[in-house]
């Protein structure tokens, strides 16, 4: 320990403590690189998404096609599922039109709900002959399985996270050959196994798991080709049609101490990663191989479409809630995934990732490390901003060359981000003292002023008098419900209150300043804040909404913890809940006040009515409330919900008002979806003095799963229809109701 202290004060004497620095950092991202984190393999593979999206494969054969049970199919046939005799149909009329192999992208787990015995069995009224007909029947699963038999069909199955106890062993199973290391430990490995009706599985060709598992980050990059689903190694779907199409009866694994090399079946040899998964090498979405279920089965498609073809029969119907994300697209078809995967087997324009990349990637990040280590402190800032550019773009450059040549994914985000980490390292060392200086600057009035502001005050010291002007923003009011019941709780305790309110209002003021808002006062328990001044902010809606939610999101784990804290001290829990009002429009904005003293404040209408807003938050039973020019300005990014037609004092028009629900994420969810319809339509009815209508909508909502979330609007909605219906409004009323005076 002595020895190397006296080598450390040698070695920082004689090079600078920066450089040790460095040579510690440069070991310890190796190690980083070793372990691979998960921030560090999504770098990686972000990379390799942005090739895939500026070199996607080009198709240069069609062999797949996809009949999908698309929006028209179910509009036309009825919902899914559709009755086994009518799947029967579709693989008959595919294989008439010589299909190669049918395969299903859905599975059929439990017998069809249409069989003639279950109807003998449920329907009324019949007479007895006729229900004894009914049992004769071959059921719709026998029905199909002939169907299936008489053709070459891979059923789908898929890998589920619980143990299936029915699962039946004895059903048949492909076939598999091992050849090095057994594979099983590096599979993915689901629970459960569910498998199709037996009278379908002893009739199919072949059978595989249609199971795809997305990324940390959601996005489909890699399939599995085999997996381990309940105890049984399965092939995926695509790789069994393979196996079916070339006549083999097993499938081959290929593996090493490493992990799984390849599958193999006979004519094709697919390389994986060590988890048995396919990197897929994404083309664009492609409508033409796609055609209408409903058009397959009464005969409208052509026969080149299907004559010598791979089939899959899947869906993209939004509904059906099977679209994934891929490098390429936002938005792609699960079943589309599966041709793409057989498409870049079958032209042999798959990616892989070579057992040698690693050993590049260490030594391009050893040697470049090194450099930057030894000529970075002598060089001037443009050499070694232009030397750093040439390193760069070599790296990216024989990355580029092999993906684009060779098909090979070698990754140049570690090298390029140690040497990176190590000349940031340097450039730290040798400003620190002087940042450390404005550091100090800005903390002295950063307690006092928005950062945003700090900075333009700085660089403008000049703006510091009194006046305005006028700009289109964004305005926030903030309040905590029922902080008088809080407070009262804290009557032998005022310091105690004085820490709970700068508790819960440090988070809600570091979401505003984190969306680029400005506070403009604290007013108690309430905020005051606006977008779009004193800086320009081109998207000052969207960060007051993203500020609206996350202050939300703040204060409910601020609840978890403070609970947990009255549970361990035995007290009394009272949760914080916040209402959100927001509007947009023009106001005046700048400093206001005396010549002695003065606040950077804004005036006008639209900020009257946000603080309008957020006191209508409790009535309404949401806790965020924006004007109609806040809602329909961010109406792509948030789910709005429309709430209601309002009179404001002072203003002869009146203003639609909506409900910010959540982000993009919650708009395309099937649940806010059927909350907005259900809004629309009790909106529709009300407005158009239709108080019968109106209250069906509210009875039927309230039988919904989702009626919680509307119960206080559809309260607030049944009191006025009540109201009106002893009382009708006049014949010019407009559906306008509220008049807003708080």
């Amino acid at each position: 320990m002595k020895r190397f202290k006296i080598i450390r004060r040698w070695f920082g004497r004689k090079f600078g403590y920066a450089r040790l620095v460095c040579l510690a950092l440069l070991i310890g991202v190796a190690a980083l690189r070793i372990a691979d984190f998960a921030p560090i393999e999504e770098l990686r593979v972000r990379t390799f998404d942005t090739f895939q999206r500026f070199d996607p494969r080009v198709k240069t054969a069609r062999p797949v096609t996809i009949v999908d049970i698309d929006e028209k199919s179910l509009a036309k046939l009825g919902q899914w599922p559709w009755p086994r005799t009518r799947i029967a149909d579709l693989v008959t009329n595919l294989t008439k039109l010589g299909a190669v192999v049918i395969a299903f992208d859905a599975v059929f787990s439990e017998p069809d709900r249409l069989n003639p015995d279950v109807a003998a069995e449920t329907f009324r009224n019949l007479d007895e002959a006729t229900r004894e007909k009914l049992k004769a029947l071959p059921s719709n699963d026998q029905v199909l399985a002939d169907a299936v038999r008489r053709s070459r069909v891979v059923l789908g199955e898929s890998g589920i996270s619980q143990i299936n106890p029915e699962l039946d062993k004895s059903l048949p199973q492909t076939g598999l050959a091992m050849i090095g290391d057994e594979p099983q430990r590096f599979l993915f490995e689901f629970p459960g196994l569910l498998r199709n009706v037996p009278v379908l599985e002893s009739a199919a060709a072949g059978r595989g798991l249609f199971t795809i598992k997305p990324e940390r980050d959601g996005i489909i990059r890699r399939v599995p080709m085999v997996m381990l689903a309940q105890g049984a190694v399965m092939p995926s779907l695509t790789f069994e049609m393979l196996r079916v199409v070339t006549g083999t009866d097993t499938i081959l694994i290929k593996a090493d101490k490493a992990g799984i090399v390849s599958v193999a079946v006979k004519g094709f040899q697919v390389p994986t990663d060590k988890n048995g998964q396919l990197w897929v090498h994404f083309a664009r979405q492609d409508p033409s191989i796609y055609v209408p279920a409903v058009d397959v089965l009464e005969g409208r498609v052509a026969r080149e479409m299907i004559e010598r073809k791979l089939v899959l029969i899947g869906t993209s119907a939004v509904g059906l809630n099977d679209i994934k994300t891929t490098p390429v697209s936002p938005a792609m078809p699960g079943v589309e995934i599966h041709a793409q995967v057989l498409e870049s087997a079958l032209t042999r324009s798959v990616l892989s990732q070579p057992n040698y990349g690693i050993a590049v990637e260490f030594f391009a990040a050893l040697i470049l490390g090194l450099l930057v280590i030894a000529f970075a402190p002598q060089l001037g800032a443009v050499t070694l901003a232009a030397v750093g550019a040439v390193f760069a773009t070599a790296l990216v450059g024989t990355s580029w060359y092999f993906y684009t040549q060779h098909r090979l994914l070698v990754d140049f985000t570690y090298p390029l981000l140690s040497t990176t980490a190590i000349y940031l390292t340097l450039i730290f060392a040798s400003f620190v003292r002087e940042q450390a200086q404005r550091r100090q600057i800005r903390s002295a009035f950063g307690q006092y002023l928005s950062p945003a502001l700090v900075e333009q005050l700085a660089q403008s010291p000049e703006k510091l008098v009194l006046g305005g002007e006028e700009r289109e923003m964004t305005i926030m009011f903030s309040d905590v419900r029922g902080f008088t019941t809080i407070s009262e709780s804290y009557k032998s305790d005022p310091q105690g209150l004085t820490a709970l309110m700068n508790r819960f209002l440090t988070p809600l003021t570091n979401a505003i300043l984190a969306r680029k808002g400005t506070i403009d006062k604290y007013m108690g328990d309430a905020i005051m804040a606006f977008w779009n001044a004193p800086l320009d902010d081109k998207e000052h809606q969207i960060n007051a909404c993203e500020a609206a939610l996350d202050m939300l999101e703040r204060i409910d784990a601020l609840n978890k913890e403070r609970e947990i804290e009255a549970q361990n001290g035995g007290y009394r829990y009272i949760p914080i809940n916040v209402g959100v009002g927001l509007n947009t429009g023009v106001c005046v904005v700048g400093n206001m006040g005396s010549n002695l003293r003065f606040d950077y404040s804004v005036l006008g209408d639209s900020v009257n009515l946000a603080s309008r807003l957020e006191g209508q938050s409790k009535e309404y039973g949401f806790p965020i409330i924006a004007g109609s020019r806040t809602a329909l300005a961010v109406k792509d990014k948030f789910a709005i919900l429309e709430l209601d037609f309002i009179m404001v004092k002072g203003k002869k028009e009146p203003e639609v008002i909506y409900a910010i629900a959540g982000r993009e994420d919650t708009a395309q969810s099937g649940r806010f979806q059927r909350l907005r319809n259900l809004t629309i339509e009790m909106l529709a009815c009300y407005r158009s003095r239709d108080w019968e209508g109106a209250l069906a909508a509210i009875e039927r909502g309230r039988k919904t799963d989702d009626a919680d979330a509307l119960e206080l609007l559809y309260d607030l909605y049944e009191a006025r229809i009540l109201a009106y219906r002893e009382n009708p409004p006049p014949e010019d009323w407009n559906g306008a109701y509220a008049l807003l005076t708080k």
